[in-house]
């Protein structure tokens, strides 16, 4: 998932992408130029020792929102350089208050996406929503809820999961770089946590045979013999049952997880 784009900046000329580009970013960026009537208003609340603290402190937070607003900016960018902005469709999308209000969530959240992985995600969600319509856009909100809700071994654990038919557990385990842990271990209860996470989550499953009509199929009950003892217990990496995605889980591999490529390059005449 490199970049393909290093260090963007926001195109200045006329042109389509561009002017499409500062829009966007106008509306998830704005909350920026409030900080300076903020700082005014809190300005005379401290005394001129406490000032010096005060004044260290919005220091950094206007730092901070420059880089999240550089962030966004430069994630725009990367939007509008991977979409065919000759294409008409395209354009009517990514201009419709539906697009927008996926944007204006994206970025309102942005606090969800604490790494340049999630980032990335971000990205190619908003990306693939504006050409292609597999998800209706209330899911899209969904799976944008989702890099907030879940860490990103939950999505080394779906990747796992698309990549290999048939894995069970223990070979989700040891696709994500894992080695042996004690079965009593905080990461074996951490890694149940996660397993049942996307599970009741509606993202993975174990699989089932289904019928023509995609009804599940009833396993035949495995019966014990008497006298065998309680059965033992499930181990948390669990070699025999196999787990597949959901048809929800598999269209956000498509959304989140699939790269486009990059269609043009920004320059200054765009």
């Amino acid at each position: 998932m490199a970049d393909d784009i290093e260090k963007p900046e926001m195109p200045k000329g006329g042109g389509k992408k561009a002017k499409v580009a500062r829009g966007a970013l106008q509306a998830v960026g704005g909350a920026v130029p409030l900080v300076g009537g903020v700082v005014s208003a809190v300005a005379g609340a401290w005394s001129e020792h406490e000032q010096e603290q005060v004044n260290r402190f919005f220091d950094h937070w206007i730092r901070m929102l420059h880089d999240e607003l550089k962030e966004k900016e430069e994630t725009i960018i990367e939007i509008m350089a991977r979409l065919d902005m000759q294409d008409e469709e395209v354009i009517k999308r990514v201009e419709s208050p539906q697009y927008q209000s996926l944007l204006k969530k994206a970025f309102r959240d942005w606090s969800g996406a604490e790494s340049n992985d999630k980032r990335i995600f971000i990205r190619n969600i908003l990306t693939n929503a504006a050409q292609t319509s597999i998800s209706s856009d209330d899911v899209i909100k969904m799976y944008l809820d989702w890099l907030e809700k879940y860490s990103l071994m939950h999505f080394q654990v779906i990747a796992a999961i698309y990549n290999q038919r048939g894995i069970t557990r223990g070979g989700m385990w040891r696709s994500i770089g894992k080695g042996y842990v004690r079965e009593d271990s905080a990461d074996a209860d951490l890694f149940k946590l996660l397993i049942r996470d996307l599970s009741t989550g509606g993202i993975i499953r174990q699989h089932r045979e289904t019928d023509y009509n995609g009804n599940s199929i009833a396993k035949r009950p495995q019966r014990r013999s008497k006298g065998s003892g309680p059965r033992p217990a499930v181990s948390a990496f669990d070699d025999v049952e196999e787990y597949e995605l959901t048809d929800l889980g598999k269209q956000f591999v498509h959304y989140a997880m699939t790269e486009q490529t990059v269609k043009i390059e920004f320059d200054q005449s765009d």
